[in-house]
């Protein structure tokens, strides 16, 4: 026998409303109720009908989720943690990958891959926020910087602030030669260009004015490109005692090569990241990171997508994700160890 609303209200000790409102992933329900009913769902094998309900309700409860690289383990991690927290909105996820590609950004925002979807959480790189607000069939929702308001929500860390966090470790270190590795001026994300705002106003405030030798461009955010670039840095004309990567990926491309040529890190050449992916906390030494809170920005852009599905009018959002410094060992080598192996309160 099927398991219906009222079984589970009867389980949780809740209304059939407040059941119906979890299983649909509305908003308005305390943290406490939806644990509650939630696991009464679990417990019960509740199903809804999700074609009678799309039906009803004019939806297909399915949306996209649209990444420039599958293999990137930062669009990985955050794939899983979207998929995650539409499965509690009873939502199926599409995940497309552009390869930041313009042409598969416009398809994708515009008509998913010929499916129909409710709407798109999208992270581009080749094609301008405004552009793409004026593409999109639906609601849409941006993973990334924008330069322009649109009908589209918005999602980012403190690109600024994250750059500016990143330099000013690497200088209470005592570091003074300092590098970047990630600049992206082809591309449209501004991502890039903000961290190295933020690396730079910190390197003035401190009263080092930046060299441009010490910033390297990068293709592509991939570990040969930072490996290549830790390579120029070390044949270029000017000493190099920390370097400041744009993406954990690149620091560990940038770790190999100093691994090559025989520089210590975080000795000789201290090395810090964006993205707290896993890898970075496994290699040796372990890699510190700007950590954005991943989880959130998830849940975030399921909130912007809930609320534009409903309202298509709903005035534009921007929202800040948080972000943390994780310190290890690639900027403060045994110091690093010592502290994390230290019990609490010693």
């Amino acid at each position: 026998m099927a398991v219906g609303l009222r079984e589970v209200a009867a389980r949780a000790g809740v209304s059939v409303r407040t059941v119906s409102n979890v299983a649909n992933g509305f908003a308005h329900v305390a943290p406490e109720t939806r644990r509650r009913v939630q696991e009464a769902i679990d417990e019960l094998g509740y199903r809804p009908n999700t074609a009678a309900r799309s039906l009803r309700r004019g939806r297909t409860e399915t949306i996209s989720l649209v990444v420039p690289e599958l293999d990137s383990p930062y669009f990985a991690e955050l794939a899983s943690l979207v998929v995650r927290a539409a499965e509690e909105r009873g939502w199926a996820v599409h995940i497309d990958q552009t390869d930041g590609r313009a042409d598969r950004e416009r398809r994708m925002v515009s008509g998913p891959a010929g499916r129909s979807v409710d709407g798109v959480i999208c992270s581009p790189w080749a094609v301008a926020p405004e552009e793409l607000a004026a593409l999109s069939a639906g609601p849409v929702v941006l993973l990334g910087e924008r330069t322009a308001p649109g009908r589209l929500d918005h999602i980012a860390i403190d690109n600024v602030a994250a750059g500016e966090a990143a330099t000013r470790h690497l200088l209470s270190l005592g570091r003074r030669h300092l590098a970047a590795i990630g600049a992206q001026p082809h591309l449209h994300n501004d991502t890039a260009r903000l961290r190295l705002q933020g690396h730079r106003a910190t390197l003035l405030a401190a009263g080092l004015p930046p060299a441009e030798d010490r910033v390297v461009a990068v293709s592509t955010l991939h570990r040969p490109d930072g490996a290549a670039a830790m390579a120029r840095l070390l044949d270029g004309p000017s000493r190099v005692d920390a370097v400041f990567c744009f993406t954990d990926e690149l620091a560990l491309g940038a770790m190999r090569t100093l691994a090559e040529r025989g520089r210590r890190v975080p000795d000789d050449v201290a090395v810090v990241g964006v993205d707290d992916i896993l890898d970075g906390r496994y290699c040796v030494p372990s890699l510190s990171t700007v950590a954005p809170d991943k989880a959130q920005i998830a849940r975030l852009a399921l909130d912007c997508l809930a609320r534009r599905i409903q309202d298509p009018q709903a005035p534009d959002r921007d929202l800040v994700a948080d972000h943390r410094l994780e310190e290890r060992e690639s900027t403060l080598g045994a110091a690093a160890r010592r502290r994390q192996s230290s019990p609490p309160g010693s």
